[in-house]
């Protein structure tokens, strides 16, 4: 509950809402208290307690000015004033019970009003930070957790802190201010009654606890499946065409059925908690409430206690004990949001990627050279290295083409240059300076990066060129699209470059999406170019004529390939092969066919000729 609780005194950021939140149930719950009490003497004036029938507003005013709370209080000239007759009298109370009952909605509709302003306010600002948060992890443990957790506490578990969020503020305070206002009104009634009835209130509590308590810990495993569910929905939606083109339709609907069962075992869980609650409460409540009713009538048959008074203290002791019955069903919310606010808690708490503190100096454009010092990484769970003491140096203005076999380590190597990942062993250095010590984002901005996989986001195709470059004109934009070979097919889209692209870039063929790709990298006008496969997806003759604009993009800039053709490799200045996550060779194209055996195997095998 710390967590919970933690989240909860957020809510004092806006304090003058939540201050008049809470004066307005209190002026609602006041309204109920006296309305309670107002409503004594017109039970007396119907059952005729002692007389009282006989007797007009005058006398009840003179009444409850010398024997009630009210003594000494009611000027002499107010009571002269108060109409005669006791007609009157019930109509008058009733009318301004009426127009209390009045007054008390309206102020029941601010307390709700403002209350739930607090609560949305501060959990759209916990969802905003949770997602600040997941978009600055280090994205090794983004690929350790998978994004389906992080979409899972982003959407849904803040969701769930807002219930609980909402069940405190605006619900429980209503009904707690309600039932101690009514249980005010039947202390002033007949407090030997009401002293009685908090017997049962120990119980009660032990009760609501021992149950609030299973219920947080079936709701957090019912949270944590819930994030599986996002996960495998997610996998399984956004590779729709290999799971379609595999047939694995029955495998993926077999593997969400799965996770679907342990979801709703664990919802059945707090289903048990939160099903016997209220019944027990009820139980004890009605026992209480017999227990009363028994000592009271006693007490009525030895002309000990009033008919009036006994009527209206069980009546507020009944409508404190309604008041305060849906609170167990508000605790159960409260403590199932808590496992929610557990999962967020860890979340916000979490270590954010590091190189972006303001203190950390900038790094110079990249002038002289880049150097892989001792490089050691290993992926969350593997039992091998991915990259196994890597030394290497790559002069400004060089472009060098990495080529191995698959898991050799050469996607990973390059992915350490924009600090995607961090070594755990050794030093990624450029122009001499170690990328650890510098702003991230000084290291970033200076990188065009273009991979086989390539990403469009749903908005127009100007906004897809323009990501990560503010500021820029049309005419850049449209000069890094003809650069990249991508103006041809844009100009002939519906609206061109304010063309929406669907999501995941879905409504464009995969050769379009890897031209948009480029522009964007082109646009950035990076003093660093890597290229993960970057045309892969595009035909031969597209890939000639966008190699060779590359190529003159590339000149005076340091370009990183991992190259799948053959042309790519035939035309770097140096190439690196890598096995196993280690360098084996460096040299050019004839160099390396004459020493290096894996170099020949893939050169025949694996490297694929332009005309391809």
């Amino acid at each position: 509950m710390e967590a919970f609780w933690s989240f909860a005194r957020r809510m004092l950021r806006y304090r003058s809402l939540v201050v008049a939140g809470f004066a307005f149930a209190f002026v609602s719950a006041g309204g109920l208290g006296i309305g309670i009490v107002a409503i004594k003497p017109v039970l007396d004036i119907v059952l005729g307690d002692t007389d009282t029938g006989a007797k007009g507003l005058p006398e009840i005013a003179r009444e409850l000015n010398t024997d009630s709370l009210l003594a000494g209080w009611i000027p002499g000239g107010l009571i002269d004033a108060l109409p005669p007759g006791p007609f009157t009298a019930v109509v008058i109370i009733l009318g301004a019970l009426g127009v209390l009952a009045i007054l008390g909605a309206l102020a029941n509709f601010l307390h709700q009003y403002y209350a739930l302003s607090v609560v949305h306010r501060t959990v759209a600002n916990v969802r905003r930070e949770a997602f600040s948060t997941v978009i600055h992890l280090p994205l090794k443990e983004v690929v350790a957790q998978g994004s389906g957790d992080a979409i899972s506490r982003i959407v849904n578990d803040t969701s769930q802190l807002a219930q609980g969020l909402n069940a405190m503020l605006s619900k429980t305070v209503a009904q707690v201010t309600k039932g101690a206002a009514a249980f005010i009104a039947a202390f002033v009634l007949n407090w030997q009654l009401t002293l009685a009835a908090l017997i049962v209130a120990p119980l009660l509590y032990t009760v609501i606890r021992k149950l609030g308590k299973r219920i947080r810990r079936a709701a957090r495993r019912a949270l944590e499946s819930q994030a599986g569910l996002y996960h495998a929905a997610t996998e399984a939606l956004q590779g729709l065409r290999v799971v379609k083109v595999h047939t694995a339709e029955r495998y993926e609907q077999g593997r969400f059925h799965k996770i679907n069962k342990e979801f709703l075992r664990q919802q059945l869980r707090v289903r048990t908690a939160r099903a016997i609650a209220s019944p027990l409460v009820e139980v004890l409540a009605i026992f209480a409430v017999g227990s009363l009713t028994l000592a009271a009538v006693w007490l009525i048959l030895e002309g000990r206690l009033e008919k009036s008074e006994f009527l209206l203290t069980i009546s507020a002791l009944g409508v404190a004990g309604a008041s305060l019955k849906p609170v167990t069903g508000l605790v159960n919310d409260i403590q199932q949001s808590a496992a929610a606010a557990d999962r967020l808690d860890r979340l916000l708490s979490a270590d954010r990627e590091p190189g972006h503190g303001a203190h950390l100096p900038k790094l110079a454009r990249h002038a002289r050279a880049i150097a892989f010092d001792d490089v050691v990484f290993t992926y969350p769970g593997a039992t091998t290295p991915a990259l196994d003491g890597i030394d290497l140096t790559i002069a400004h203005g060089q472009t060098v083409a990495f080529v191995g076999p698959n898991g050799s380590g050469k996607t990973t190597l390059l992915a350490l240059v924009p600090r995607l990942f961090d070594p755990e062993r050794g030093r990624v250095l450029i122009d001499g300076a170690d990328i650890a010590e510098y702003a991230v984002r000084s290291v970033r901005r200076q990188i065009g990066v273009v991979t086989q996989e390539t990403v469009v986001f749903r908005g127009t195709i100007r906004d897809n060129i323009a990501y990560g470059s503010s500021g820029v004109t049309e005419d850049r934009i449209r000069d890094a699209a003809k650069r990249a070979g991508a103006d041809g097919f844009i100009e002939k889209l519906p609206g061109a470059y304010d063309a929406v692209c669907g999501e995941q870039g879905l409504t464009l063929s995969g050769g379009q999406r890897q031209r948009l790709a480029i522009a964007r990298a082109v646009l950035r006008d990076p003093a660093i170019l890597i290229l993960d496969e970057a045309t892969s997806m595009i035909d031969a003759e597209s890939e000639g004529r966008i190699t060779a604009a590359i190529n003159e993009f590339a000149r005076g800039r340091t370009c990183l390939v991992v190259a799948h053709r053959l042309s790519t490799v035939l035309g770097a200045d140096s190439i690196v092969v890598m096995d196993a996550g280690r360098v084996i060779d460096q040299g050019t194209h004839d160099e390396l066919l004459g020493r290096c055996e894996i170099y020949r195997q893939l050169a025949t095998r694996q490297l694929v000729p332009a005309s391809a």
